[in-house]
Formats: C-alpha cells, structure tokens, sequence
C-alpha cells in the first residue's frame, strides 16, 4: 500500500499487493488490482495468471480458462502459465488435458513443484492405477524430495521409553473449515490426553471457528505458515515431537519439504490426502485393505498400517436427517451425486445414463459449487442429452451453505459414487445422512474410498468390481428396502466407525509405531 501510495501505476506493485490479497481470501480486492495491471500493460503475463486465479477460486473456471489462454499466448513457455491452465483444465473435469500441461511446464522446468504437484492429483482423476500413481509421488522425492535429505540427515534425541506419553504432531494447512478438517478433527478430539499430547502446526493463513477447536484440541499451537522449512524443522525437534503426521499429502498447503528434512523419528502420512507421498523419509501410511491390497503395497514407499477404515468423518447436525426416503412421497427414485463435477467423467456418465435408461421415471440430483458456473452446467446437461436422458430429468444445485448442503440429502435416495475418483468425504457425509451409496471399486487410492467406506460399515453389497454390477446394485431396491436402510445406518455406522472406536485403533497404531521404534525393528 505504501509502494502504491508512491506510485500507483506501478504494476509489479500491484500483482503483489493482489497475490497478498489472495491469501488473505480477500478475492475481490485481488481481481481488482489484477485487472488494473492488465488495463495497464496488457502484455503482463502475471496480470493474467492472477486474473485467472481470482476467478478459479471464484468459481468462474470457464473465464479462468479464457484468461489463461491470454497469457500463454504472450508467453508460451510460461511455466506458471502452462500450470495454471493445467489446473482450469482439471476443474472442467478433463485430467488428461490437465496432466499434458503439466508435463509441458515440467519439460521446461523438471523440479517444479507447482506442476509436480498438480500433476500427482490430477492423475488420481485419471484411468490408470496403482503403479503410475506412486511413480508420479516417487517422482517428487527423486527431483524435490530426496535432494533436501541429502543436505539435512536425521538428528533425534527422544527419549526412547516406549511406555511414556507420546509426542504427536500433527502438520496440516486445513485447520479450519474445510472437508480435510472433518476427517480428523474427531481423532485430534477424542485423544486420551494421559497416553498422547498434541501439538498441532498449522500452516494456513485463515483462521475461523473451526480453527478454534482445533486450537482447543491440542495440548500445544503453533502457527507455522510463514515460518521456513528449516524454522518449522527446529521446531519440531525442540517439541521432541516422537510421531510427525503429515494431513496434506500433496495437496494446498503442504510441508513435505519439512517431511524430507525427518524432524521426528516416526512420521505418518494420514487422512488429508492419504493416498501415499513418494518420500522415503515418510514410514507409515495409514490405510484398509480395500483401498491398498496386499497385491499392491510393494509400490508405496511408506509401510501401510490398517485402521477399520481409511478416514471418518464426524457426524453431522443430527436435526438435518430424514427418517423418510423420498421415493415413498415422490413415487419415483431420486438418484444423487454431490460430488466435485470435475469427477464426473465420461465412462461415470455412461454408466448413470444407463441407470436412467433403466427406469424412466428416476431423477437425478447433482451438486456442487462449481455448478455455480452456467457454462459448465450447460456442458454437463448437454453430456447427458447426448446419451439420450433429457435435461428436465436432471437436477442442479451450485454452492450453499454447510448445513443447506447437509439437508440436500433429505432430496435423494440413492447416492452415486463417481470413478475413476470416488468420493471419501461425500460419501461419508451421505451415508451419515441416511443414504446408500454404490460404489465401484477401481485400480487405485482414490477410486476405492466409497468401496473402503461401505466394506468398513458392513455395507460391501453396495459395492460393485464392474459397470454392470454397478447398474445392477442401482436399480435393485424397493421403496421398502430403502426406507429400512436409512433407519439401520446410524447404528451400522456408530458400532465400526465412531470417532472415539477409530481414535482408539490411531492411538493403538501409534503406540505400536512407537515402540517398534524404540526398539529398532520395524512393524
């Protein structure tokens, strides 16, 4: 502000003051001095990519896209610029487009994070499996990861009592409102204190009312967001911090440049992104049988530890539920998918028109805040009526609020899991709200979380290996059958997947990874 004071043309000025306003989600404020940079020099390659950025986290992708395009047509071997139209590709829902940009800007620069990272999510969205995911994370660690190592070797002076009260960290940048937070807030809340203490480091510069609860949890706070890697590192080791856990894999806001550096002996890898992390300094990974088979854990670099499930969530408003399925009122099957629409790809598509086809008087139900964007609602509606089911058989609903969200379950009887990445959060968030999911199991992390999810619950009968069982599991229930089921849910939930049943089995875990430690064999 003072340099703007100064000088109030000054453009490099103004897209730091904007990129500052972004962080602070101060949106508004960063589009305009984003698009005064452009009315200024329209040939600014970072007036755009921030204009762009603005409007993705606005919701408006299809205008992202568009002003992307601008600014690779200034500067076609932009990295940020390749990057950031990448990730417009992603949002639309079409990974591939989305993985050839970033395989375009790690041709010019092979270490950058930015595409590296973005590069390892939009794969999980992808049809391949289980190998090319862990060979993308494998791929940070040897150009990113491994070269931190090298220079900072592992220095631990724990107290090597394996019976003591246990030092956990945890390390996130989504201490605050966000789907992470409800997969382990319930954990961090239902710690017995006397075994464990908790000290959590957050690395987010937003700081809500979920923030203090979190703040409530932990026995110790610290707010890491500006601190360097190195800062964050000393830190740990002066809080004698025995089992580091990372809750953001690759995704927004990340410290894997602190798990490289190996500040606590054991560091686990959980929930957040719990797909795997490529780092050989990372030795657990918390997972279920269903989502890692035996089969496959050769291909992760950490050790997979089973809990009855991948991750929970913490039960929603209990007022918000309905006893009811809609089909008796309604006559007919609402089917739903409040789902990302970037997951809904072309062979999902093809599989939930056949679900229509199948019974003409079924509806379908689709939210998500991206269909905030009439163009992309247009896309999918025009998706659906090439495949022969009219527009007036689909329903839409873009953003609303959390508990808006929550009572949209009351609309559908059946939910519909997405492949090739299937819902973890959404999933839960219906079945907790009384609706059956079908789910489809698929060849990797992310594309077996609902099948994970009913397997632990005792629902593996809703859980399909093929497009036709899925079909089949869809259409085979009566209004009966579906009315019984929404009473059964809560207590099949509440007897495998409470929080305090999960956090016993965590803080079993840990105490196992504790003492393997202590004494120095692995589990």
């Amino acid at each position: 502000n003072r340099a703007l004071a100064l000088a109030p043309d000054d453009t490099t000025a103004l897209i730091n003051r904007g990129e500052t306003f972004l962080t602070l989600k101060r949106n508004d404020d960063a589009l305009a001095d984003f698009d005064r940079v452009i009315a200024l020099d329209p040939q600014f390659t970072l007036g755009w990519l921030g204009r762009a950025n603005v409007l993705m986290l606005n919701k408006r992708v299809s205008e992202a896209l568009e002003a992307c395009r601008r600014a690779v047509a200034i500067e076609p071997n932009s990295v940020k610029a390749l990057s950031q139209i990448g990730q417009c590709h992603a949002l639309l829902g079409d990974a591939e487009t989305a993985v050839a940009f970033f395989d375009s800007a790690l041709a010019i620069d092979p270490a950058d994070q930015v595409a590296l990272e973005n590069r390892i999510f939009s794969l999980d969205f992808c049809e391949v499996g289980y190998a090319q995911h862990q060979a993308a994370r494998s791929e940070w660690w040897r150009r990113i990861g491994s070269r931190i190592a090298e220079l900072h070797p592992p220095d631990h002076t724990n107290d090597l009592d394996p019976h003591r009260r246990i030092v956990v960290g945890y390390v996130s940048g989504d201490f605050k409102e966000h789907s992470a937070a409800r997969t382990f807030r319930p954990v961090l809340q239902n710690h017995d204190k006397s075994q464990f203490e908790v000290i959590c480091y957050s690395n987010s510069p937003v700081q809500d009312e979920i923030t203090e609860t979190f703040r409530a949890a932990a026995d110790r706070w610290r707010d890491v967001m500006q601190w360097s890697d190195d800062q964050l590192t000393d830190c740990i080791r002066a809080d004698q911090v025995d089992i580091l856990v990372d809750l953001s894999g690759h995704s927004r806001g990340s410290r894997l440049g602190t798990f490289a550096r190996k500040p606590a002996p054991v560091q686990v890898t959980a929930w957040g992104h719990a797909t795997g992390t490529g780092l050989a300094t990372m030795d657990y990974l918390f997972g279920d049988p269903v989502m890692a088979p035996p089969e496959v854990r050769h291909l992760f670099t950490e050790q997979i530890y089973d809990l009855p499930c991948l991750i929970i969530i913490e039960p929603p408003p209990a007022g918000l539920r309905s006893l009811e399925a809609p089909v008796t009122s309604n006559g007919y099957v609402t089917y739903g998918a409040f789902t990302r629409a970037n997951r809904l790809s072309s062979a999902v598509l093809d599989v939930w028109a056949r679900i229509l086809r199948a019974d003409v008087s079924a509806r379908l139900l689709v939210k998500d805040y991206l269909l905030g964007d009439a163009a992309i609602q247009a896309r999918l509606l025009a998706d659906f009526a090439s495949r022969g089911i009219a527009p007036d058989r689909i329903d839409l609903i873009g953003p609303t609020s959390r508990d808006e969200h929550l009572a949209a379950h009351r609309l559908i009887d059946i939910w519909l899991d997405p492949f090739p990445n299937g819902g973890g959060v959404s999933a839960w968030e219906a079945l907790h709200m009384g609706v059956p999911v079908v789910s489809k199991l698929g060849n990797g992390m992310c594309s077996r979380a609902g099948g994970a999810i009913l397997s632990a619950i005792g629902m593996a009968d809703w859980v399909a290996t093929n497009d036709d069982q899925y079909v089949d599991i869809a259409l085979r229930s009566t209004p009966d059958q579906l009315r019984t089921i929404r009473h059964q849910l809560p207590d099949l939930i509440a007897a495998r997947c409470a929080p305090s049943i999960y956090t016993r089995a965590v803080e079993a875990a840990y105490r196992t990874m504790w003492q393997a430690y202590c004494s120095g064999r692995q589990i």
